[in-house]
Formats: structure tokens, sequence, C-alpha cells
């Protein structure tokens, strides 16, 4: 048996386990529109009916029927329930598809005996207790190492944030990056590691924050590992708060973004990713801005996002460090022989270093 014999044998047995009534509540009680609003889809009015709404993400097109409960895809053959749409929107196994679609209306889930339960889906515990239960990551950790060496986040930034409270260690290496209200009390966590991604079950988006929150500049992403790099990037610039809406756009995550963007002299700045997902939600703080009446920019990351964009400028770095560092790397000076200087790059720095960079 392969490999993929071997995870559709696992996902069938998994899906024979699971209660069947439990599929079938779940089935009945999440509308496709519910999903699609959560991965950032929104309703086409001018060419939806009241038996089939359309919604849009870009170039994509999902339309709802059955009140809610069925979807088909008009660019391909793509259809079914709300559990087809979860893995049509993202290729995830059974289980992982049914605990998406439950933790969308808090819905506690039975496990196969031989499943393990987590400590971070504990319903008897409060959000906040199950986040102090978690380590901060440390020097040598597999998040710290995840953090440091997958995504480029440097030490002293990663210290800095932990002081912050806003990282925990989370399982299989993985981060958890916290939410939090106005108030400061903990509602969620994004979840990011090597192989998964998520947010914590039963909690709420609303605002992964880092800086402070009298700051008059908004520099708005959808995960905190983009808030994180854009910080990084900038150097923690003075006045700015970072902000993720987790990938999402929740009533409480728009009502959260509001609240801030009433202070004085607030400017918005969309920083979410450079694709028509990135602009839709750019469009919405757009009209956040207008609507309460702040400053707007959008700051488009020159990759995909702002992680992208630091991974990238840290191999450029250790490319100029190693080739500066070699004798050879430069070509001989015509004429007669002088003392070696140090390699510059095209800014006129020393190509061993850069200028506005937190450094390990």
């Amino acid at each position: 048996m392969d490999k993929a014999d071997e995870l559709e044998a696992i996902a069938a047995a998994i899906e024979r386990k699971m209660e069947r009534r439990e599929i079938e509540v779940l089935r009945d009680k999440v509308s496709c529109a519910a999903v699609l609003e959560e991965a950032g889809f929104a309703v086409d009015a001018k060419e939806s009916t009241r038996r089939a709404v359309k919604f849009r993400r870009g170039g994509e097109i999902v339309i709802v029927t059955h009140e809610g409960r069925g979807w088909f895809d008009p660019l391909s053959d793509a259809k079914g329930d709300v559990f087809g749409l979860v893995q049509h929107l993202d290729p995830v196994g059974f289980l992982e598809c049914v605990e998406w679609v439950a933790d969308l209306v808090g819905f506690g889930l039975s496990r196969p005996e031989w499943q393990p339960h987590p400590s971070d889906d504990l319903s008897d515990v409060s959000l906040s207790d199950r986040w102090q239960a978690r380590r901060r990551p440390w020097p040598g950790s597999s998040t710290w190492r995840y953090l440091r060496d997958e995504r480029c986040l440097p030490a002293a930034f990663i210290r800095a944030a932990i002081k912050c409270n806003v990282l925990r260690e989370g399982p299989q290496g993985s981060m958890w990056a916290a939410h939090t209200n106005a108030e400061g009390d903990i509602t969620g966590w994004e979840a990011r590691g090597p192989q998964y991604r998520g947010f914590a079950s039963g909690g709420k988006k609303v605002l992964f924050r880092l800086g402070t929150d009298t700051a008059v500049r908004l520099a708005v992403t959808e995960a905190a590992i983009d808030a994180m790099s854009l910080a990084v990037l900038e150097g923690l610039r003075d006045g700015t708060l970072y902000l993720s809406t987790g990938g999402g756009w929740s009533p409480t995550t728009e009502a959260a973004l509001r609240e801030l963007a009433l202070e004085p002299s607030v400017q918005m700045v969309a920083a979410t990713d450079a694709n028509p997902q990135g602009d839709m939600f750019a469009d919405r703080l757009r009209a956040i801005a207008d609507d309460v009446g702040c400053d707007w920019t959008r700051l488009r990351p020159p990759a995909d996002d702002w992680n992208e964009v630091l991974k990238i400028r840290e191999k450029e770095k250790r490319e100029r460090k190693e080739g500066g560092g070699m004798p050879h790397a430069r070509r001989p000076r015509q004429g007669r022989l002088r003392p070696a200087e140090p390699a510059l790059d095209p800014d006129g720095r020393d190509a061993g270093g850069s200028q506005g960079v937190m450094k390990d």
C-alpha cells in the first residue's frame, strides 16, 4: 500500500468511527455561506438569487444552493456539501475538515477511542488557562527553530515578541500567536507550524496585536507571521500597531478594527497579501477608513506576502556576506596591487551587514 492509499484508508477508518449523528448535525447546522465568508469570499448580490447565492474571492466563484446546504463551482465540476466545500478550498484530511466545520459553531466532537484528546482542545478549560498552560518559546525549542530557521524572524525580535506575551509553544513544533480583544483578553490564537495551520478550537478571531494600542498607524496583515515579518522589515516602527486578522473577516474583527480606527490621526495601512484575496481585504479596510474618516494607504508586499519578503531579504544578506567575505569573489583591479577593500552593496554599504536590521 502506497502513501496515498494509506492516508485514504486512515481517513475512511476515521469516518467510520465518527458518530454519524454528529456528521449529520454539522451538515445541517453549518451553512456553506459561513465557510465561504470565513475564507474571505464575498456575496455578489447583483448575480445572486434566493435559490443560488454567488460568492467571489478574486477570480474564484462558488455558488451556494439548497438554502446553504449545497454548493457548486461553475468553473469546474466540483460540488457537494459543507465538508466537500472545506476540502475544495483547502485540501485536508477528513478529521481536520470536520473539526474546521465544528469550530465555526463551537460544536464539541466525540473522538475515536484510539485518538488522544489534544491538550489544546479541552472544552472544560478556559482559553486563558489553555494559553497559560503552554510554555513560551525558548532558544533551541522546536517553535523557536520554526520561527528562526523557517520563518527567518531574528532571535532578538522573537525575544521581544515573547516579552509582549503574544507567542506560545504549540504542539508538534507549531507556534501559537494570540488574538486579543480591546481589554487584552485572550480570545484564541493562530496556530502555524511546519505541517499545520489552524485556529484555536472554541476560540474567536479578533486581532493579533503587536505594538501599543495608542499607536496612530495600524498595519493590518492577514497572518500573525506576516505582521511580525513586517515589524522586522520596518524595525518595529514607532507609533505602529502590527495587526493580523488571522486570514478571516469576522464581525468581531471588523468591530475591533473600527474601534482602533476611531482614534484621532489614525492611518489605516492595508498590508495584506499581494494577491486577489489581499486586494479584497484591502478594499474592506479602505471602506472602514472611509466610513470612520481616517487616513488609508495600501502597502503591497513586493512578494506574495511579508514573510516571503523577509525570507528573500535574509537570503540576499547571506549571499552578500558570503560573497563579500571571499577574497576571490571580486575581480582583481588593473594596475598595481592595493590592500583589499570591503565589498559594498549597491547602496554603498558594507555587504556584511544592512542598516536598520535587527540582529541576533
